[in-house]
């Protein structure tokens, strides 16, 4: 089965300009509501995917839902799941795995869901023993963060590695992405306030800081490559090249509404960038080109 972004790579280069350091240049900015009248907490938008279709998921981490939107940002259905839930990833192109996990409950899952239409069911569930908070999938690897450490498993739910660790602090291990052909995955370390960017095999091959990345939280790969992060406490969208060493430019800040962002994702169908935010009811949906 061909990921997400080799399925867009084969549609023709028209739809996508294959430059991972190819700088964003922001052309305005919409804010769109997401607050469904069964929320009991203002959203916590941890983690946003756009789907093949043009409709968008985004889990509200805080009132423990998914909800779909579509290609207008405009609520059309969600679905509750069992206990807090941290990042999506694209699995086919109806099929979205979701991490769940809460240490009280013990409960440490991957929830399969497939979206047709407007439509949400629930499938298969990896039960896990460890945390789990970031997610990426590529050609039948699944990588899991688990707050200090990145596994790889198969779909099937069998280990493969444990491919990096680090357990310096709390959560030096946050979100990963993985790019286009896989060769490179990206994790943010929110303690320590850094980038990583590491080799198939877990190997360094770069760290990224900067000012304005403190606390860095969702990290996304565009099909193009294009590499962006969130600055959790500097409140900020930076986009990084694809090898993970350099700063391209800070797309967004807090005079852009970035106020504790938590996700970024890149809309190829509407030429849009998505942040996601804590404590508010709206995501924030910048036109790029």
């Amino acid at each position: 089965m061909a990921t997400f972004s080799q399925s867009i790579m084969e549609k023709g280069s028209d739809m996508v300009e294959e430059d991972p350091n190819k700088v964003f240049t922001l052309q305005g900015k919409s804010v769109k509501n997401v607050k469904i009248s069964s929320d009991s907490f203002e959203s916590n938008i941890i983690a946003i995917l756009v789907l093949h279709d043009g409709h968008v998921l985004v889990a509200d981490h805080i009132n423990k839902k998914i909800k779909l939107l579509d290609q207008r940002y405009q609520v059309v259905s969600h679905c509750g799941v069992s206990a807090w839930q941290w990042d999506l990833c694209l699995i086919t192109a109806s099929e979205v795995a979701v991490t769940v996990s809460d240490t009280l409950t013990n409960t440490h899952e991957v929830q399969f869901l497939t979206v047709n239409n407007s439509l949400m069911v629930t499938g298969k569930k990896l039960q896990l023993p460890h945390e789990c908070i970031g997610i990426a999938f590529h050609q039948g690897d699944l990588y899991i963060t688990a707050n200090t450490a990145l596994y790889k498993y198969t779909l099937n739910g069998k280990l493969v590695s444990k491919i990096y660790e680090d357990k310096a602090h709390p959560y030096t291990v946050w979100k990963c992405a993985v790019s286009p052909t896989g060769d490179k995955l990206y994790i943010t370390n929110n303690s320590q306030h850094k980038l990583l960017t590491l080799a198939r095999d877990g190997s360094v091959l770069a760290t990224f800081t900067d000012p304005a990345l403190q606390a860095p939280r969702g990290v996304h790969v565009t099909p193009a490559g294009q590499v962006l992060v969130c600055g959790g406490q500097s409140e900020a969208i930076l986009q990084v090249d694809g090898e993970g060493r350099k700063k391209l430019t800070t797309l967004a800040t807090q005079a852009d509404g970035v106020v504790e962002p938590q996700s970024v994702c890149y809309n190829r169908h509407t030429a849009s960038i998505i942040v996601g935010l804590d404590e508010n009811n709206s995501i924030l949906v910048f036109k790029v080109q």
